[in-house]
């Protein structure tokens, strides 16, 4: 089974990845080692990516995904359209949609340090965001709670 794990800067992918990963006894991606020193680059200075800074990233993270059967991915995958192209590479890919609320958000980046994605770009992922829709059938995560809890009941609905 393929699994990505997605959501903005902040929710908890890749926390909720590993750990899920672990769980499932499958490999783990952390998307963003991916992305190109440009779009590392372009982050840092505080400027957001646009679809054509992700694409050369969404096509490294399909190719891991079609050189195996089994795997969890951490990546934004922010729109609908970055979703379907990963979909293509992983059909039957399952999809694990944190969405916190927005103030655990903030307060989440307030509290890191040493990554290249600022805080202040929580607010052009957050409009950039396309919740996944019904016929996406993800397993949607609103609340904040223990990671134990959120594998927990994430592998638990991933099995069903």
């Amino acid at each position: 089974m393929m699994v990505l794990v997605m959501g903005v800067s902040g929710s908890g992918k890749s926390s909720v990845g590993v750990a899920l990963a672990e769980r499932l006894g499958v490999p783990f991606l952390e998307g963003d080692s991916l992305h190109p020193a440009a779009n590392v680059a372009k982050m840092a200075a505080g400027l957001p990516l646009d679809d054509a800074d992700r694409a050369p990233w969404l096509a490294a993270i399909a190719t891991w995904m079609e050189d195996r059967t089994d795997g969890v991915v951490a990546c934004s995958a922010l729109k609908r359209a970055y979703r379907d192209r990963l979909r293509e590479a992983a059909p039957g890919m399952r999809i694990v949609a944190l969405l916190p609320p927005p103030d655990i958000l903030a307060e989440r980046l307030g509290h890191r340090r040493g990554h290249f994605m600022p805080g202040s770009l929580l607010a052009s992922q957050l409009a950039t965001l396309e919740v996944p829709g019904d016929d996406e059938d993800a397993i949607v995560v609103t609340k904040d709670e223990p990671l134990s809890a959120t594998i927990v009941s994430t592998v638990a609905r991933l099995r069903a």
